[in-house]
C-alpha cells in the first residue's frame, strides 16, 4: 500500500511541469538509446515511463510501430499533442511500469530512458518489461549511475523531502551492472556500458530556474518548502551548479548505464 499511495504522488509530481523542457536536455541520451536498440520498419516498439515522447518519437521516425506508456496522465497528454503536432503516428497510453496493460510477448523492442528506473518495485517492474518483449526481442534501458553527478543531485533534493516508505530502494540500483542482472539476468542477455554527457546553462541560477519551473520533483519541492527551506534549497542547488564552472558556463558531467538486452 505505500508504494502505491507514493505512486500517487509520483504521477502527479511529475506531470506538475513542462517535462518537456528538460527531455530536450537528455535529446543525446535519447538518440543513442535509439541507434543502439536499432528498431527496424514495421517492428512494435514500447517506450515504458515514456515522459514527453523524446524516445517514441525517434523511435517513430525509424518506421516502426511505436506505443508509448506513463503513470503521469499530463505526460501523455503532452506527448499525444507533440505527435499530433509532428504528424507521428504514436499511441500513447497512461500505463503503471509495474503493470502495463499488454499482452505477453507483444513488442519486438522495449526501451526507457530515466524512467522504469524510478518504479518503487523494482522486480515487478523488471518482470513486466520481460513479459511484454517476446523472446528474441531487444530492450534498451538508459539509467543514471550512483557514481555519477546526477546520483549526488538526486541525494541532495532528497535531503529537502519527506522520508521513502520502508521497503524503498535506490532508483540508481538501475544504474548498476549487478542491480540490473539482479532484476533481469534470469530473463535477458544483457550487456553493458557506462557514459558520460554533459548538461550546460550559463549559471546555477539558470539551472534552478530551469529545474524549479520544468523538473516536476524540483518544482513540487520548491512550492511545498517553508521559505527557509526553500532558501537553504536554492542556495545549495545553485552551488552545486556552479562547482562545475568552465569559463562561461557551468558543465555538469552526467553518468548513466546502458543496458542493452535480448529476450531468452
Amino acid at each position: 500500500m505505500a508504494f502505491e499511495e507514493l505512486k500517487q504522488r509520483q504521477s502527479a509530481t511529475w506531470g506538475a511541469a513542462p517535462f518537456e523542457r528538460i527531455a530536450a536536455e537528455i535529446a543525446d541520451v535519447h538518440a543513442d538509446l535509439v541507434e543502439r536498440v536499432a528498431p527496424a520498419p514495421g517492428e512494435r516498439a514500447l517506450d515504458v515511463a515514456c515522459g514527453t515522447g523524446g524516445v517514441t518519437e525517434l523511435l517513430a521516425a525509424s518506421g516502426a510501430e511505436v506505443t508509448g506508456a506513463d503513470f503521469a496522465p499530463a505526460l501523455v497528454e503532452t506527448a499525444r499533442r507533440r505527435a499530433e503536432e509532428r504528424g507521428l503516428a504514436i499511441r500513447y497510453d497512461v500505463g503503471d511500469a509495474e503493470a502495463l496493460p499488454y499482452e505477453d510477448g507483444a513488442f519486438d523492442v522495449v526501451t526507457s530512458c530515466f524512467g522504469v528506473m524510478f518504479a518503487p518495485n523494482q522486480e515487478r517492474a523488471a518482470a513486466e518489461l520481460a513479459r511484454v518483449c517476446r523472446p528474441g526481442g531487444r530492450l534498451g534501458l538508459a539509467c543514471w549511475s550512483p557514481d555519477g553527478r546526477v546520483a549526488d543531485f538526486l541525494a541532495f533534493t532528497a535531503s529537502f523531502s519527506p522520508p521513502p516508505p520502508d521497503g524503498f530502494r535506490p532508483p540508481t540500483i538501475w544504474g548498476t551492472e549487478d542491480g540490473v542482472r539482479a532484476l533481469l539476468g534470469d530473463t535477458f542477455e544483457l550487456e553493458h556500458e557506462l557514459v558520460e554527457t554533459h548538461q550546460e546553462a550559463r549559471s546555477g541560477e539558470e539551472a534552478w530556474e530551469l529545474f524549479s519551473t520544468s523538473f516536476g520533483p524540483t518544482k513540487v519541492l520548491a512550492d511545498t518548502l517553508p521559505p527557509d527551506r526553500l532558501a537553504e534549497y536554492h542556495r545549495g542547488f545553485v552551488e552545486f551548479w556552479e562547482g562545475f564552472r568552465d569559463g562561461d558556463v557551468v558543465r555538469q558531467p552526467r553518468l548513466h548505464l546502458v543496458t542493452l538486452g535480448r529476450r531468452r
